[in-house]
């Protein structure tokens, strides 16, 4: 599978790593920096004869049409992933975007109107949902082992510093980046969400901007989601946490059952317990990850190339990624007005909140 990558930044060894792992002929790359290119490179364990094997250049429409490859991954500043995706589908070119997929509904509705149109496999790469401890939460759910459920939550208690947000202009900007829910709580956002049924009903949500008054986003959020089937769940995320990353977790608690996941991403079983007679060897479990990341982009980039041989949609479709970039947004929404949100939402963007004024600046 001819294969092309969009942005050679931070999370892109990620991505070329994954497109190696499942033998992808990496045909090409796209950076307006070449040094980025270099270094995504190295970082990724290509030899200098292999990088030097991929073509490079610095517009990514030149290079569609170049090079009309079958599967692009767009690994940009989130703040462009909406246009750089529209480019690559339009074209007919199968596609997987990097989280969120957009910064607006509009966008993201305009991302899905397009695969609509064009047949595209288009995945957002929500990579957690392959954790095998998600995976082994996944299944139980599927099979009824929890019953009704009666709550659920999700955590993300990370450490980012002024050093982080200082490498590159566009991060925790509300146009280009959001703050730690839009950026580094998304995944748990979209496990959270998945989990729970999907129909989110209302959201009450309330951030603030504690520690980093440099970005102008939030650096904590936190939330109170209600969803159609009556499941009461909760969301928090903070950049706050001293020196070093601290967990994230998962909790789901049912009639029958109740599993929290945590580690570093959501790749470790802490509690494990069922009313049913099947035997479980699942609690304790923990899945080695090198980074906050994880190993979710092979079985990901995987899964698209399955899709798109099979003409199935993969498992992390346009629909999965715009309710995780919408219930962001309603927490946002939640906090600036002061009033709970209902959903679905139509037309907000991270832009609708620039002016916001943060307690510790007043």
């Amino acid at each position: 599978m001819k294969y092309a990558l969009i942005g050679c930044g931070r999370v892109s060894p990620n991505h070329l790593k994954a497109a190696r792992s499942n033998g992808f002929d990496i045909a090409a790359v796209c950076d307006i920096d070449a040094s980025h290119i270099d270094t995504m490179f190295k970082e990724s364990g290509f030899s200098e004869e292999e990088a030097a094997c991929v073509h490079r250049y610095s517009d990514w429409n030149e290079m569609l049409d170049a090079e009309r490859p079958e599967l692009v991954s767009i690994a940009l500043p989130s703040g462009v992933h909406a246009d750089a995706a529209f480019d690559v589908i339009s074209r007919a070119i199968n596609c997987i975007i990097e989280k969120p997929m957009a910064m607006s509904l509009k966008d993201a509705d305009r991302i899905i109107a397009v695969t609509e149109k064009t047949g595209a496999t288009v995945a957002v790469c929500h990579q957690n949902r392959f954790n095998t401890a998600v995976q082994e939460m996944r299944a139980a759910l599927e099979a009824g082992r929890f019953g009704r459920l009666s709550n659920a939550a999700v955590t993300v208690r990370w450490h980012r510093d002024e050093q982080y947000y200082s490498q590159d202009g566009w991060r925790g900007k509300w146009a280009s980046d959001g703050g730690t829910l839009m950026n580094q709580c998304i995944h748990g956002i979209d496990l959270l969400r998945w989990m729970c049924g999907d129909e989110a009903e209302i959201v009450y949500g309330v951030t603030n901007n504690a520690y980093h008054p440099y970005m102008e986003a939030e650096d904590v959020g936190a939330a109170v989601v209600k969803f159609k089937n009556g499941v009461v769940a909760t969301l928090e995320g903070t950049v706050n946490v001293n020196r070093t990353n601290m967990e994230e977790h998962l909790t789901l608690i049912g009639e029958h059952g109740s599993v929290k996941l945590g580690g570093m991403c959501a790749n470790t079983i802490e509690h494990w317990s069922f009313d049913d007679d099947i035997s479980d060897s699942n609690d304790g479990f923990h899945e080695k990850v090198a980074n906050v990341y994880g190993n979710g982009h092979t079985s990901l980039f995987g899964d698209v190339a399955e899709a798109i041989r099979k003409h199935r949609p993969p498992y992390v479709d346009v629909y999965a990624g715009r309710r995780a970039l919408e219930t962001v947004l309603a927490v946002y929404k939640s906090s600036y007005e002061g009033v709970p949100v209902r959903l679905p939402l139509d037309a907000v963007a991270s832009v609708d909140f620039s002016d916001t004024v943060w307690g510790n600046e007043k």
